[in-house]
């Protein structure tokens, strides 16, 4: 008895993908839940596995193609022998093998679409003949090349235009689907929102004097946690947000959402470019909660585990180019959050204090936010509040 491997449910909003790697090819065997071909979404990867053991089938798209959610990616055989001797089948074309996941005209068209492309065509009643020769892969038609025939946009040289000659010390390779939302999203937020940014600087001092004295302790007691200087910033950011929720909310329509919770998003490197895991209720964890949770992302990002679940539902974000070196940089927003608070490098400094020069460990703190929602006075006060509690870290364990 065979099985369809479909692509699965995606997440919210999600329902295209792209095939980015085939892990098992037509005759090899597999065992249940092997991982068996790795999609890319528009914020993560996703392994399909093997619903049962058996001998995989044809491979019904190719590697670059998109689907759809419920499309067929292959089939299995249950019971095929593990060894090697299984032929292999050669996979179908890609378009043979999304009928069942999409209508195909009567007609041979000069230019066969990708699923999506083809579900939008239909709904807006556009042949393959008008649109010519697309962008994807051997000249397939993606659904990027309808919308641009639908706004009048084109993705070809104009004929007063030659073609671009690459040059041979260049190498052209496509943007992944994640780079391409990270770019467009990007864009969106400085196209969208009002976007502002105010700056100061705080003295780490005492919270690196309470890490150095409790962190061999901390350690010891929490296996799963490490202290660090980001649970202290999630906790002062969380205060400083129920201080002044309107950080904490976002527009929708004519309507303001003020939320009575926080789930802070906290910016990691990955390895097909950063992402924003969420901690979901972090007004309600701990320190060792925290610093465990976010160990946690930094594993699953580096192995490409994250979930569409790990990075849903934020309401406002910290990002610390600090790691990097970053001495001062102004974040972008991620809409539709109102605010992102960006942490920089600690670099000694000589400042003024008591009318003496004395020597600190000195951090800039940048608010990026939507002046739509949020006035400047708010978000300057927003940060002198994590200033102060970051300088005084005692009020963050008292809640004062």
């Amino acid at each position: 008895m065979s099985v369809e491997i479909k692509v699965p449910q995606l997440g919210e909003s999600i329902s295209v993908a792209t095939i980015a790697k085939w892990l098992k090819q037509p005759g090899e065997y597999v065992e249940m839940d092997e991982a068996i071909v790795e999609l890319e979404t528009d914020k993560v990867s996703v392994e399909v596995a093997a619903s049962q053991a058996g001998a995989l089938g044809n491979h019904f798209v190719n590697e670059g193609d998109e689907v759809e959610v419920g499309a067929i990616l292959t089939t299995i055989e249950e019971g095929g022998a593990k060894s090697a001797s299984a032929p292999v089948a050669k996979a179908p074309k890609a378009e043979e093998a999304v009928k069942a996941a999409a209508p195909v005209s009567s007609t041979v068209e000069p230019h066969q679409p990708m699923p999506a492309a083809r579900k939008m065509m239909d709904e807006k009643q556009i042949s393959a003949s008008q649109i010519g020769q697309g962008s994807g892969k051997d000249g397939r038609i993606t659904r990027e090349d309808v919308v641009n025939f639908v706004t009048g946009v084109s993705s070809k040289p104009t004929a007063s235009a030659p073609a671009r000659q690459d040059d041979p010390r260049e190498e052209r390779v496509k943007m992944t689907r994640l780079r391409r939302t990270i770019a467009r999203r990007l864009k969106d937020a400085q196209e969208t929102a009002a976007m502002l940014t105010t700056f100061n600087e705080v003295d780490m001092s005492a919270v690196m004097k309470l890490r150095s004295e409790y962190k061999d302790a901390f350690n010891k007691k929490y296996e799963d946690a490490r202290l660090g200087f980001m649970s202290f910033f999630v906790k002062a950011t969380v205060s400083a947000l129920q201080e002044f929720p309107a950080i904490n909310a976002q527009i929708d329509g004519e309507d303001v959402i003020y939320r009575h919770f926080v789930n802070m998003g906290i910016a990691v490197g990955g390895p097909n470019g950063l992402v924003v895991p969420v901690l979901r209720d972090a007004d309600q964890m701990s320190f060792a909660e925290i610093e465990g949770s976010i160990i946690g992302f930094a594993k699953k990002a580096k192995n490409n585990q994250l979930k569409i679940d790990d990075l849903s539902g934020g309401t406002f974000s910290i990002t610390n180019g600090g790691i990097y070196g970053s001495l001062m940089s102004t974040p972008i927003l991620n809409m539709p959050q109102s605010g992102i608070l960006g942490m920089h490098a600690i670099k000694e400094r000589p400042i003024a204090e008591n009318g003496q020069v004395v020597i600190r460990p000195m951090m800039y703190l940048a608010l990026s936010y939507d002046h739509r929602i949020v006035d400047g006075k708010e978000a300057v006060s927003f940060l002198v509040h994590i200033k102060d509690r970051i300088e005084h870290p005692e009020r963050l364990l008292l809640g004062v």
